[in-house]
């Protein structure tokens, strides 16, 4: 393994924006820009923008507050991220968006675990710390030691749809591991007429030459549709056993006009049981014409979840040009996309009329200009006590690991660290020992780790 001492990025000069993509195809590394939508892909360095909404309790303080009521806010100006691309639309509330610049204290190190994977999307821990690592255009996936020594790929998988945004994406492990082995995982599937975001699992088969055996596709999106963009694919897993899976809007306008209608899986975020049965607890279950296994609507492609101390779930999207979002998604309510936002297309044409409507939820936070979100985790490692409830970010156009320090559910700080090391981060999650471990998006993808100096 390399190590890379280093003092702590502080509040490192964001670029702003990414430039707008090419109305054609791009190189995978560089993002896919969007196609028919004039709005740029959620890899293609410019964020989404979702209307998503603070809670209505936002103003009662969690668990997970983030920074002690006894500490003072922070002050000060912005993390430096250049003009807004809609500067017409103001945010709906202090402290929506371009908060304080905040430092992190502890000095950091970044030690490169392991290396050679092809645009790899996500990271699952198994019980031993031993780590699933997905490539997302190739479907293969790896069992990667704390060390780095990397498995032969996984046998026994289904073939993905793997171009543009496409693939396999996220892989969990289940609650149950210990006495099912079964894994979870999100990918782009092949069907007649198009594609479309499927969720399996099996049942992991260690060794020398690890496979799955008895694959079940526990829940597919619909309808389908020919798109390689705006799958979405995040999961996450809650205590009382229930899986959240994020959906994007397919980009293409066919797909994006129904980003709020019930009668589809685009845009939404949808929860399950880990058979794929529905909760019968779901907001939508007894809504005639509605897909039962809906929570939320109106998201554009959500390719950021986790959960706080208090097992909520927060997300974030990506938009189009301007309007990256921080949302908490809660059961039944409407986070606005395509109708409000606050972003244009790649074009500079607008897209709405106003960032706010009636019935359509705010969103906690937003980025005008962009950092691309991807992955996402909410620490609670003793590693860095000063991060403790903060959320971080991996961010592709804006090469950072953005932290947001929150109190009150708002978010009352932000830091972009990591800007020295010039790689799109793809995901970060907590490991076991209180580290953040990240991947690289790049056709040679590294697996890094993250602890104090």
């Amino acid at each position: 393994m390399r190590t890379l001492s280093m003092p702590l990025i502080v509040a490192a000069l964001l670029t702003g924006c990414s430039q707008t993509p090419d109305p054609t195809p791009t190189p995978q590394d560089s993002g896919v820009p969007q196609q028919d939508s004039g709005v740029p892909p959620e890899d293609s360095g410019v964020p989404p923008d979702d209307a998503g909404v603070p809670p209505d309790d936002a103003g009662v303080p969690p668990d997970d507050a983030g920074v002690p009521p006894e500490d003072p806010l922070p002050t000060g100006p912005p993390v430096p991220q250049g003009p807004p691309n809609v500067p017409e639309f103001d945010p709906a509330f202090p402290g929506q968006t371009r908060v304080p610049a905040i430092q992190t204290q502890t000095p950091i190190q970044v030690t490169e675990i392991a290396s050679g994977f092809r645009n790899p999307w996500a990271i699952a821990f198994l019980p031993d710390q031993r780590m699933l690592v997905t490539e997302k255009p190739t479907g293969s996936l790896y069992i990667v030691t704390p060390q780095g020594a990397k498995s032969p790929a996984v046998a026994g998988l289904p073939s993905v749809d793997g171009r543009g945004q496409g693939g396999l994406l996220d892989v969990e492990v289940g609650p149950d591991y210990a006495q099912s082995q079964l894994i979870y995982w999100t990918y782009s599937e092949p069907r007649q007429g198009g594609n479309g975001l499927a969720v399996a699992r099996a049942k992991l088969v260690d060794g020398a030459q690890p496979r799955v055996e008895d694959v079940q596709v526990i829940f597919r999106m619909m309808p389908t549709l020919e798109s390689t963009l705006h799958s979405g694919g995040r999961m996450v897993f809650t205590p009382d056993g229930k899986l959240f899976v994020t959906l994007g809007e397919r980009s293409i306008l066919a797909g994006r006009v129904q980003a709020r209608e019930l009668n589809s899986h685009f845009g939404k975020v949808v929860r399950i049981n880990p058979d794929g049965s529905v909760p019968q607890d779901n907001p939508y279950v007894n809504t005639e014409g509605a897909k039962p296994e809906i929570w939320s609507v109106g998201h554009r492609n959500v390719l950021s979840a986790a959960l706080d101390s208090q097992n909520r779930l927060w997300t974030v999207e990506m938009g189009p040009r301007g309007g990256d979002e921080l949302n908490r998604p809660e059961a039944g309510k409407d986070y606005g996309w395509p109708t409000i936002g606050y972003g244009e297309e790649y074009s500079g044409a607008p897209i709405h009329e106003s960032p706010r409507g009636p019935g359509m939820e705010q969103p906690v936070y937003y980025w005008d200009p962009v950092i691309s979100p991807s992955g996402m985790t909410i620490y609670s490692g003793s590693l860095f006590p000063e991060w403790r409830n903060n959320i971080f970010i991996g961010g592709l156009s804006s090469q950072a690991l953005v932290r947001l320090m929150m109190r009150n559910d708002r978010v009352v700080g932000e830091e972009h660290l990591l800007k020295d090391l010039g790689v799109r981060i793809r995901e970060v999650v907590q490991g076991p020992d209180g580290a953040l471990y990240l991947l690289t998006d790049a056709t040679n993808g590294k697996l890094l780790k993250v602890t104090p100096r």
